[in-house]
C-alpha cells in the first residue's frame, strides 16, 4: 500500500492515537498495522481537498472519498480495487469514528455507506473476578503432570495478575522475579520500555513454586534463562502461551467462558477492568500497563461503563 505523508499535525496525533487505541483493545496485529495506514490514506485526501479539521468532515465527504477508492486503480494486479480491501477502508472509518465517540471529541463524522460484514472483527470480552477464579481453579487439572500445572499457574499469574503483554511474558527470565523487592522486572515492554510490575505475597509463592519445582522437570531447563521452558528445553514462544490458555479454559468446563474466545490479551482487559473497579486511580493503572500515555488507560473507564450499564 503507498505509504501517503502528511504534513496536518493534528492528522497524524489522531493515527498515531488511534493506532495505540486499537492496540489496547487487543485487535489483531495486523489490524492495529492496516487500518492507521487507512485512517492515514483518508487524511491524506483531506489535505489535498484542503480540509484541514475533522469537524469540517461531513458524508458527503466520505462517500466522495470512497467512490474515488472504487475508481482507484489495483497496484497489483489489473483492474480496481477489491472488495474486500474497500470494506477495509470503511471499517477503519468506522472504527476511528467510535474511537472519536468514546474520547468525547467534537466531529460530524458519520459512514453510513453499505459494507459486507467483517467476519473476523473481533469483540472485546472481559473475564469477571469469579471466571478468573475460575480458571486459576482449572490449572490443577489443565495437565495430567504437575510441572505443566505448576507451569499454567505461572502463566496465569504473569498475563493477568502482572497484567503482561505475551510478548514481555515470553522474554521474561527467572532473575526477572524479584522475590526480595516484590517485583517483576520487565524489560521486553512495548517500544522496549522498561518497567516494575509488583506482585502480592500470594502470586509470589505461585511463581516460586513453578521456578523451584516444576520448571527443574522440564528438559535442559537448567541451560536457559527463560522463565517459561517449552517440552524441548527452549523458551516458549507466543502460540504456545495461546495453545495452554485454550487448554484451561476447557478445563474449566464453563461453557460461558468458553464461548467468550478468550485471549492472552484478554486477561490484559481485565485485570485492567478490574482494578478500576477496586477504584485503583488511574494514573497508577497506566503505570501498572506501562502505557505511554493516560488516554490509553482511559479505554478501560469506558469499558467498565459498558460492563456496568450491560448489568443494569
Amino acid at each position: 500500500m503507498k505509504k501517503l505523508k502528511l504534513q496536518n499535525e493534528v492528522f497524524k496525533m489522531f493515527v498515531a492515537n488511534y493506532k495505540e487505541w486499537l492496540d489496547v483493545l487487543g485487535y489483531a496485529e495486523s489490524t492495529v498495522y492496516y487500518l492507521p495506514n487507512h485512517l492515514q490514506e483518508f487524511f491524506y485526501y483531506l489535505e489535498q481537498n484542503h480540509i484541514k479539521n475533522i469537524n469540517q468532515i461531513t458524508t458527503r465527504i466520505v462517500k466522495d472519498y470512497y467512490r474515488e477508492l472504487q475508481q482507484r486503480a489495483n497496484e497489483r494486479q489489473s483492474g480496481a480495487l477489491s472488495k474486500s480491501y474497500l470494506n477495509k477502508h470503511q471499517q477503519a472509518l468506522k472504527k476511528f469514528s467510535e474511537y472519536l465517540k468514546q474520547h468525547n471529541a467534537k466531529s460530524r463524522l458519520s459512514v453510513h455507506l453499505k459494507s459486507e460484514k467483517q467476519p473476523n472483527e473481533e469483540k472485546l470480552n472481559i473475564l469477571t473476578q469469579s471466571e478468573i477464579k475460575q480458571l486459576f481453579k482449572a490449572t490443577e487439572v489443565s495437565h495430567t503432570e504437575d510441572r505443566f500445572k505448576l507451569r499454567d499457574k505461572a502463566i496465569l499469574t504473569v498475563l493477568y495478575s502482572c497484567g503482561l503483554r505475551r510478548n514481555e511474558a515470553v522474554h521474561l527470565d527467572t532473575s526477572d522475579i524479584l522475590f526480595d523487592k516484590e517485583r517483576v522486572y520487565v524489560r521486553k515492554g512495548k517500544n522496549y520500555k522498561e518497567r516494575f510490575v509488583p506482585i502480592n505475597r500470594k502470586n509470589a509463592e505461585i511463581l516460586e513454586d513453578y521456578i523451584y519445582e516444576g520448571r527443574p522437570e522440564f528438559y535442559q531447563s537448567h541451560l536457559s534463562e527463560a522463565l517459561f521452558i517449552n517440552q524441548q528445553g527452549g523458551r516458549m514462544q507466543g502460540m504456545s502461551f495461546a495453545n495452554r490458555l485454550k487448554t484451561i479454559v476447557q478445563a474449566t468446563n464453563n461453557k460461558t467462558i468458553a464461548e467468550k474466545g478468550i485471549t492472552l490479551h484478554i486477561l490484559r482487559h481485565s485485570i485492567a477492568t478490574h482494578l478500576l473497579q477496586y477504584d485503583v486511580p488511574l494514573e497508577s493503572i497506566k503505570t501498572f500497563l506501562g502505557h505511554s500515555s493516560l488516554e490509553s488507560t482511559q479505554i478501560y473507564t469506558h469499558l467498565l461503563k459498558s460492563i456496568e450499564n450491560e448489568q443494569l
